[in-house]
């Protein structure tokens, strides 16, 4: 049951950095995990379920615990450059939260988690800065390493 609870998170996630939250369709997750659409809910009771757990599924892949800040920011500009589609979803989920509050609440336990992990390393001003930073840099991805670079020694400068 694991497993299919994995494949239906994987399959909204892949839609939803294809074909963003308009065209993110249970029936269609459900059917390239192979299943009848009404099993999905057995999984997810709603909608809003399986969307917390893609935020779970994709913010897990940026965490770094016990990194210094330059190894964490490191690790996000490679993560942008080479996993896009990650940023594309959080972009998706964010722009969803503000219209829906039930997946703000979401987004808003992931960011204090990801002040929390920011805390350890800089101070909660900083903190601020860096999740401003890194999400605005998934808009304009050109080059996030210089971009985060700068941001380091700005920050280890203050």
């Amino acid at each position: 049951m694991g497993d299919r609870r994995q494949e239906l998170i994987e399959a909204a996630f892949r839609c939803l950095a294809v074909k963003g939250f308009e065209g993110l369709r249970l029936r269609e997750v459900a059917r390239e995990v192979g299943i009848d659409h009404s099993t999905l809910h057995h999984h997810f009771p709603t909608k809003n379920d399986l969307i917390a757990a893609v935020v779970q599924y994709t913010t897990r892949q940026l965490h770094a615990p016990g990194t210094t800040l330059g190894d964490y920011l490191d690790m996000l500009a490679v993560a942008m450059r080479e996993q896009p589609e990650l940023f594309v979803v959080l972009r998706e989920i964010d722009l969803r939260s503000l219209r829906d509050p039930e997946i703000r609440a979401t987004v808003e336990q992931v960011e204090e988690g990801w002040r929390g992990a920011l805390a350890m390393r800089v101070a909660p001003e900083h903190a601020a800065l860096v999740i401003a930073v890194a999400k605005g840099l998934t808009l304009i991805p050109d080059d996030p390493a210089v971009v985060l670079a700068h941001l380091r020694e700005l920050i280890e400068g203050a």
